[in-house]
C-alpha cells in the first residue's frame, strides 16, 4: 500500500520534513517513490510547499495519507481542490475557493494563536512588599516598659 507521510530531515533540534509518496513497508527516511514537497514547522506560520496536481494524482490512485499529512493538505486546500475537481468545476472557479479557503485558514491560524497566548499569560501581581513590617507597640507595652 502507498502512503503519504512525512520523511525527517533537517538538523537535531530542527527538524524539517519532506512529504512523500512511500510504500508503507518502508523505513520513515528510507527510499521514497516520490517527493510532493516539504514541510516546515519551524517558522510562523508553518512554512508548506506541496506539488499540488501530484497529491491528487496520489490520492486518486489510492494512496493513503497519514493524519499529519491530511491536515497539511486540508489547511493547503488539496483536499478541496480535488473535491471539487470531482463535481466539474473548472481552474478559475476552484483557484478562487481555494485562495478563499486559505485565507480563512491563515485567519483561523491567527485567532488560535491570540487566543493561546491569553490563555496563557501570567496575571498582574499587584506589588506587595515582601517583608511585613512589624505592628507598632501598644500603649500597654510601652507602660511596662517604662515602668522598669
Amino acid at each position: 500500500m502507498v502512503k503519504l507521510r512525512l520523511r525527517r530531515k533537517g538538523r537535531k533540534g530542527y527538524p524539517v520534513y519532506d512529504v512523500v509518496a512511500v510504500d508503507s513497508r518502508r523505513k520513515r527516511d528510507g527510499a521514497y517513490i516520490e517527493r510532493l514537497g516539504y514541510y516546515d514547522p519551524n517558522t510562523s506560520p508553518n512554512t508548506v510547499k506541496l506539488d499540488d496536481n501530484r497529491a491528487i494524482y496520489w490520492l486518486n490512485e489510492g494512496a493513503q495519507p497519514t493524519l499529519t499529512v491530511k491536515n497539511i493538505f486540508s489547511h493547503e486546500g488539496v483536499l478541496l481542490k480535488r473535491a471539487l475537481l470531482f463535481k466539474g468545476l473548472d481552474e478559475d472557479q476552484i483557484a478562487e475557493q481555494v485562495t478563499k479557503h486559505k485565507e480563512t485558514a491563515l485567519a483561523r491560524y491567527d485567532r488560535l494563536k491570540k487566543a493561546r497566548k491569553a490563555k496563557n499569560a501570567k496575571p498582574a501581581v499587584e506589588e506587595t512588599p515582601l517583608v511585613e513590617e512589624a505592628p507598632e507597640a501598644t500603649a500597654t507595652e510601652e507602660s511596662t516598659d517604662s515602668a522598669e
